[in-house]
């Protein structure tokens, strides 16, 4: 293998470079990024730079000493046999990474729709977060809970539209994300439960109830799409984003992909995942890397990813996928609290942690290791976990 060309350049294809040299690889590189931007953390966009604190979130990767050639403002187009096309013209390779990440979903209507996921996006919509401003954030997620803060803090009238009826139902079921709900009100935040936008107008919201809610910014965080309709036609299967095996290769050989498109089979849960965290953006690419260059190399990690919102640090590993839901602490009164879920036969399928990282590493770990866990004591919040395993 003599040119491995990367399509995507975050965080996932950054990564995917620093894997391919670790491993050995000394062939040509070339690194594709429809962006103009240097590679970038996504993170910190919905914090850091919304907030203010910073402008740029630059990955420190020395790429000229990876010996990288970067085209950016270059766009994947269509995949042939070893050859990419893009905007700028066709890219022979021997292998291919493919880490073009997801866009977000835009709702109808005719109004202005704010979305982050860029840097560009996150400047822009921080300059609009003006005291006094009437902000409606649609979707009560991790990304809408985060940008309802920046957008509080920066003293703005902010009301957030959620279709569900708890903040982070999707990821956390409705009983568990309800105990966030007093967040919005602690923040002088409006939150409507139940509430199905109809149409984003020039001048706020229409709910499908008929409802107006006036607004001067609309931001929609409503979830995001692998983006990968420039494969389409190609070889490379698809469903849900790229589909990839155990070892992220694609049905392509010489071709594997990384990141929020990778749509990857999970020996732990004996199902595909697609995870949209930076966790997987971080840890996939070496796996990626080990396959493409010939080696046996398995992804197989238990998800996890955090969210910074209303002054707190919440924390999830595993998959909960319905399992029985155990609080440790009062979610009511204390500031500090986690939940677990554990499968049928009494194993930690997930945590959950406000404020409690102890719990969260050492609940990653016994996810891990798949131990049966005593469940009177998991209730126990002043019990550390890891001692809360059956012998």
């Amino acid at each position: 293998m003599d040119h491995v060309v990367v399509v995507g350049a975050g965080l996932a294809g950054i990564r995917s470079i620093e894997a391919l040299r670790a491993h050995g690889f000394a062939g040509r590189i070339t690194l594709i990024g429809e962006e103009r931007h240097r590679p970038y953390d996504r993170p910190p966009l919905s914090k850091a730079v919304l907030l203010g604190e910073t402008d740029s979130t630059v990955v420190d990767s020395d790429l000229d000493a990876l010996d990288v050639r970067l085209f950016l403002g270059t766009a994947a187009k269509g995949l042939g046999a070893g050859v990419l096309e893009t905007t700028e013209g066709e890219l022979a390779f021997d292998g291919l990474v493919i880490a073009t990440g997801a866009t977000p979903i835009r709702l109808r209507g005719e109004g202005r729709q704010h979305v982050l996921r860029t840097i560009d996006d996150a400047i822009e919509l921080r300059s609009r977060l003006v005291p006094g401003a009437r902000v409606a954030v649609i979707g009560a997620g991790w990304i809408g809970a985060e940008v309802a803060t920046a957008a509080a803090k920066a003293g703005c009238a902010v009301t957030v539209v959620e279709g569900g009826e708890a903040p982070l139902a999707a990821a956390l079921g409705a009983t568990a994300g309800a105990y966030t709900t007093g967040w919005y009100a602690e923040a002088g935040i409006e939150l409507r439960l139940g509430a199905v936008v109809g149409s984003v107008d020039p001048d706020g919201l229409t709910l499908m109830s008929g409802t107006r809610i006036p607004a001067d910014v609309v931001v929609t965080g409503v979830g995001v799409r692998p983006a990968v309709d420039w494969l389409k036609g190609s070889a490379v299967e698809l469903d849900n984003g790229v589909v990839v095996d155990e070892h992220l290769r694609t049905s392509v050989p010489g071709v594997v992909a990384v990141g929020d498109c990778a749509n990857w089979w999970s020996r732990r849960s004996g199902r595909r995942m697609r995870v949209e965290h930076w966790d997987n953006a971080l840890g996939a690419p070496d796996t990626a890397a080990a396959s493409l260059l010939g080696e046996d190399a398995v992804y197989d990690p238990v998800p996890y990813f955090w969210s910074e919102q209303f002054g707190r640090m919440v924390q999830f590993a595993g998959c909960r996928d319905g399992g029985r839901l155990i609080l440790r602490g009062k979610p009511e009164s204390d500031r500090k609290w986690a939940a677990c879920w554990l499968t049928d036969d009494d194993r930690l399928a997930a945590v959950l942690t406000v404020d409690r990282p102890r719990d969260l590493v050492q609940g990653r770990r016994l996810i891990e290791a798949a131990r049966r866990m005593d469940v009177a004591r998991i209730s126990d919040p002043a019990a550390p976990l890891r001692d809360c395993v059956l012998p």
